[in-house]
């Protein structure tokens, strides 16, 4: 386990509901040399595999994946909330705990047959994770992998994930805490 980076990452009591163990990542990005490790961390995974672009999850999978592109030398694509994409876009519906919500991605983000690595700040049911890499398979693209700091495993995100033939990856696990 990489230590140094579950020491940066912030733990919120009680947000945004009572019972929620909040894992905040702005504490790991307000640090210069950790922010930078993590980042070299993972490029160092990525580096040596075709990849074409590098897709994130709004938000916080903006930032590490913006980043993550540009140390790689690849584009990056940005799958948003809904009506948040200016242009044509593809949609994917997903259940949340009460009702639905829908993500949107370009509908010419790359090409057919692209290899995409999706990114975002942590795992924890899986849901959003699940319908982008759907998102990338409407579009005929390839997830080479899921990428994540934080997996929150006791809520079952990766093992969906990887039901739905998803590669995952993760730097550090918060496991009943």
């Amino acid at each position: 386990m990489l230590q140094f980076i579950k020491d940066k990452i912030r733990t919120v009591p009680n947000w945004p509901k009572p019972g929620i163990m909040f894992r905040d990542i702005t504490t790991l990005l307000n640090d210069a040399e950790s922010f930078k490790q993590t980042i070299d961390l993972l490029v160092e995974r990525y580096k040596n595999m075709a990849i074409d672009k590098v897709a994130g999850i709004e938000s916080r999978g903006f930032i590490i994946g913006s980043v993550l592109a540009y140390k790689l030398g690849v584009g990056f694509v940005p799958i948003r909330k809904k009506g948040k994409l200016p242009a044509d876009v593809i949609s994917q519906e997903y259940a949340l705990e009460y009702g639905t919500d829908k993500i949107e991605i370009h509908a010419d983000a790359f090409l057919p047959g692209a290899k995409i690595l999706l990114v975002d700040d942590l795992i924890a049911t899986g849901g959003t994770a699940t319908a982008a890499g759907n998102l990338i398979k409407k579009l005929h693209g390839d997830v080479v992998e899921s990428c994540f700091i934080v997996d929150l495993p006791d809520l079952g995100g990766t093992k969906k994930l990887e039901t739905a033939g998803y590669k995952t990856f993760s730097l550090v696990e918060f496991s009943g805490e």
